[in-house]
């Protein structure tokens, strides 16, 4: 199969694992390993890994199919395929414009867990939307350390910049979604001891 048809219902994954990559071409995906691309194939996306410097660096792609995980999970599957020793079959090593081809099989291999800025940028690139450039939901953040993230957010009803804590160890999808609405809620409020805003909201325990 020509590898530059991608079916119209894999471009709507490749597209969120390019994004979601995004953030690792400031930082090494493990020590000694950047990296270096994310390319389409189809069925699949390819991974493109730079190890190590000088004459022994080598890049490898590495394949994922896009049925067998949801995007969210490859940056831990890298992690963890790149921190350990790995065994592949010959069937799952190939080559590709120069480079080695290693086909991962994801169902098998248990995700390295998100560090906490990694677990922070998932937070804040979900409440930065820019559909909505004239009224923004986030202002700005703040990590605290220790998991906890602090979203300075605007009051929904006057002038003043909320500050919102809330873990970054907990599930954070629906806390995502209802956080709207619980920064309104004044069993959570306190006042502030934060220059940067007038109220605090704890969701540490929500």
């Amino acid at each position: 199969m020509d590898e530059r048809l991608i079916a119209s219902e894999d471009r709507e994954q490749q597209a969120a694992v390019s994004r979601l990559l995004l953030y690792y071409l400031n930082a090494p995906l493990t020590e000694g390993c950047r990296l270096s691309g994310v390319l389409p194939t189809p069925g699949a996306v390819r991974i493109a890994v730079h190890a190590g410097d000088g004459e022994d660096s080598a890049t490898f792609l590495y394949e994922i199919p896009h049925d067998a995980v949801a995007p969210y999970y490859i940056p831990g599957i890298l992690r963890t395929v790149l921190a350990g020793t790995q065994i592949y079959s010959s069937g799952d090593i190939s080559e590709a414009m120069g480079m080695t081809v290693v086909r991962l099989r994801p169902e098998e291999i248990t995700p390295d867990p998100e560090p906490e800025r990694g677990q922070a940028l998932t937070v804040l690139r979900a409440l930065s939307d820019p559909d909505d450039e004239e009224s923004p939901f986030l202002l700005g953040f703040l990590l605290l350390g220790g998991n906890l993230l602090r979203l300075y957010v605007p009051h929904p009803d006057r002038p003043g910049v909320i500050g919102a804590d809330i873990r970054l160890d907990r599930s954070l999808t629906a806390l995502i979604a209802s956080l709207p609405a619980l920064v309104e809620e004044e069993q959570y409020q306190a006042a502030s001891d934060d220059p940067h805003c007038d109220i605090l909201v704890n969701l540490t325990d929500w």
